[in-house]
């Protein structure tokens, strides 16, 4: 099982950025946190990067039944999707692939959750990796 869902697109890093908040939004995630990785390792330790940012996105109700399911499952939350500039210069964009959360708990609830989740999230992925400049 791959770890994440990637795909690359021709859209700058700030379009990508922007447009994985809409695709998200249009799958019903919310934002829940925002970490601009290369800025913060380069506040805390000098580290140049290209540029790299994870979003804590959730979808409440597979969030929730994720955790009546498994109450452990939340070390997994939220789920978190990566913009970044790739060593090429091109742009990725890629998420936990929520296949992993049926590797620490079994049951058809998570099961039902992470197939909802990965939809969802591959959707959203495909439609960025669609767009154009």
């Amino acid at each position: 099982m791959e770890h994440a869902i990637t795909v690359t697109t021709d859209l700058s890093f700030d379009a990508a950025l922007q447009a994985t908040r809409e695709r998200l939004a249009d799958e019903g995630f919310g934002i829940l946190s925002e970490i601009d990785l290369a800025a913060t390792l380069k506040a805390k330790i000098g580290a140049d990067m290209p540029p790299q940012v994870i979003l804590g996105a959730c979808r409440p109700p597979l969030a929730y039944a994720a955790v009546l399911a498994e109450p452990s499952i939340g070390v997994f939350l939220p789920c978190n999707v990566v913009v970044r500039v790739d060593d090429a210069g091109r742009t990725v964009v890629e998420a936990m692939n929520p296949d992993f959360m049926t590797q620490i708990a079994s049951g058809e609830t998570l099961a039902e959750v992470a197939k909802d989740a990965k939809e969802r999230i591959t959707r959203a992925l495909d439609a960025i990796a669609a767009a154009s400049v």
